[in-house]
């Protein structure tokens, strides 16, 4: 009895361990298909930072950019908060606040065809909104706050949250109610703002500081030594 009761245990230990390198190695994964590009998207809630996979789903990473350089998704809203499924932008041609212009309505009226690959729907990734048209995707997206394997080589993933986890947190625990599938939250989750910036301009940027403090330090000590040789 004692012996297939530790069978038992050692058996749910190398399954647990098995999982727990198995999720390890598929982020490190996922993690190297991010391109430098970042979004952010200021809530009222706090904030969400999101990296794009360029080499997965081109067109839907560049439509999605573009939106967000033009503004798009400024004064739109999370309409949907589903508790360890999906948090769901709002399409913005009908869920921002703030009237668009012309340039902004052409961009949010285009279609994307679906862009669909192996990448799994895990927490975090960023999976388009589509109608039954698999060609529908236009601005709508979710953020999945758990593991959706029905999901996948259905919905097109474009990136997935690289900060701001803690915030989903935040709007998984707001009060919601419930129309027809979707779960929805009783108050708005305002998108205030958005910005990006490239991680690889940011380290350039970086490297620049630290060889100005370095050409600045040598210069000093280039003339302490002149100085000190020719008085």
């Amino acid at each position: 009895m004692k012996k297939l009761f530790f069978s038992r245990i050692l058996f749910t230990l190398t399954l647990s361990i098995f999982c727990l390198i198995s999720a390890m190695f598929a982020e490190s994964s996922q993690d190297s298909l991010l391109g430098s590009a970042r979004v952010v998207f200021q809530t009222n809630y706090g904030d969400i930072e999101f990296g794009f996979y360029p080499g997965v789903a081109p067109q839907t990473v560049e439509h999605i950019y573009k939106l967000v350089r033009l503004g798009c998704y400024n004064t739109n809203h999370f309409f949907r908060v589903d508790k360890g499924f999906v948090a769901q932008v709002a399409d913005v041609s009908s869920g921002r606040t703030a009237p668009m212009n012309e340039e902004q309505r052409k961009e949010a009226e285009k279609t994307i065809k679906g862009e669909f690959s192996d990448v799994k729907h895990v927490r975090g990734i960023l999976s388009m909104g589509r109608y039954s048209d698999p060609n529908s995707a236009q601005s709508s997206f979710s953020m999945l706050l758990g593991d959706a394997p029905h999901l996948d080589h259905e919905y097109a993933i474009f990136g997935k949250v690289t900060k701001g986890d803690e915030t989903l947190k935040k709007l998984e625990q707001l009060p919601t109610r419930r129309e027809g599938i979707f779960v929805m939250p009783t108050e708005r989750i305002t998108i205030l703002s958005t910005y990006y910036y490239d991680t690889d301009m940011e380290t350039c940027q970086q490297d620049k500081s630290v060889l100005k403090r370095r050409l600045a330090a040598s210069a000093v000590e280039i003339e302490r030594q002149r100085m000190k040789c020719f008085p």
